[in-house]
């Protein structure tokens, strides 16, 4: 075996990250065949877990704050949400508010019951079933750890670009 191909073999970090980049594309390919029983992708369930929760809050539903919800860029955002808009999923409202040209995402009656049937999650709950309560609120805490050290990593490379 080459060095480097044993380097990167004996890389603990790496063989974590390729775990848990195959674990999230098993479980998505699991989720999106739930999902798709319902007409929506997991991209839509996401989406519309953030708009429901935004408004629940009682805070403004627009597309850039979805996109925080969602972690996902602003641009990705706006063709789920008109993909959904014209599946019937949300409206978009302009014009509310102080400012004229901000849009606003509500639900219709076939987004919220989409949301509600994105609800019933089978899938997730049988495959975390392989955790006990404490190990599922451990790995709870080690990813968001995680997540929020590649957050974290990611603002300052953009600093650094875009200063």
């Amino acid at each position: 075996m080459t060095k480097a191909k044993k380097d990167i073999t004996n890389d603990l970090s790496f063989k974590t990250w390729w775990l848990l980049h195959q674990s999230r594309d098993v479980m998505m390919r699991i989720r999106s065949k739930e999902l798709s029983q319902y007409g929506i992708s997991t991209e839509q369930a996401a989406t519309l877990f953030a708009i429901k929760n935004l408004i629940d809050l009682k805070r403004k539903s627009t597309p850039g704050e979805i996109s925080k919800w969602t972690l996902r860029e602003p641009h990705s955002v706006s063709k789920i949400l008109a993909r959904m808009e014209k599946e019937g999923f949300i409206n978009k409202t302009s014009g509310l508010g102080k400012k004229k040209n901000e849009v606003h995402i509500s639900l219709t009656e076939k987004g919220q019951q989409a949301y509600n049937n994105s609800l019933k999650r089978t899938s997730i709950n049988e495959v975390m079933s392989c955790f006990s309560r404490e190990e599922c609120l451990q790995l709870n805490e080690l990813l968001a750890k995680l997540r929020d050290k590649g957050l974290q990593d990611l603002t300052k490379r953009i600093k650094a670009i875009f200063p």
